[in-house]
């Protein structure tokens, strides 16, 4: 594709192989490999959704790129988010992090994840899995903008289904999960399409999701809808 053909307004940018992507995926070789290979696959394991709303948690007011190249470090620190082990951390597991200079070293999103965790225990209990409570939350695909380009990305910083997320997390307790870290997991975990139009990686997420099989809550809290 000819540079000159993206208009700027559609948010495109060429990669070093010639082909477009969103804007956000060519500033770093860390958001590139992000964006071409995890951001907005349909995501069913219990470990990475509750390593990813971790994670959001622990950006907020920093960069996701801040966090992305500590993440191996946060996966260390915190037994890969496992949260049956991380439930299990004491007062003094939460102060050895603190002296941890690879992770973020910010006592109320550390004391936040290892509450979580346990919160997590509670929702896998009552709903079979964490992907099934989080995954009621897919928008209805009339609900979606028909085409997305770069302003209507920066417009995309919640949504009722977010906030609704969001609400329901904060009753059962869980810490830093505001609705518009719940959308930027949203996002990041395949319950939305995010990616822009004519970008290389549209079509193959659209594609993941009409494959994907949604999992099913014990207690239904939202009815199925049409997917996009």
């Amino acid at each position: 594709m000819d540079p000159a053909s993206i208009a700027p307004e559609s948010g495109l940018a060429l990669g070093a192989d010639g082909r477009p992507r969103c804007f956000w995926a060519t500033s770093h070789a860390d958001y590139g490999a992000y964006h071409d290979e995890e951001w907005g696959v349909p995501v069913a394991d219990d470990r990475i959704l509750f390593e990813k709303l971790c994670l959001e948690g622990f950006q907020s007011g920093l960069s996701w790129l801040t966090i992305l190249r500590k993440r191996e470090n946060f996966r260390d620190a915190f037994e890969n988010f496992e949260f049956e082990k991380v439930a299990e951390f004491t007062r003094s597991d939460v102060e050895r992090l603190l002296r941890n200079p690879g992770i973020v070293r910010h006592r109320g999103k550390i004391e936040a994840t290892v509450n979580n965790a346990r919160r997590a225990l509670e929702v896998v209990s009552e709903y079979g899995s964490l992907a099934s409570f989080f995954w009621q939350w897919e928008p209805d695909k009339a609900s979606r903008p028909d085409r997305i380009d770069r302003q209507t990305l920066l417009t995309l910083t919640a949504s009722r289904e977010s906030t609704a997320m969001a609400k329901a997390l904060k009753k059962r307790g869980w810490r830093f999960v505001g609705p518009t870290t719940a959308y930027a997991f949203m996002q990041a975990m395949g319950l939305v399409n995010d990616h822009l139009g004519g970008c290389c990686a549209r079509a193959r997420i659209r594609s993941l999701r009409a494959g994907f099989v949604r999992p099913r809550a014990r207690s239904a809290a939202w009815s199925p809808n049409p997917r996009s």
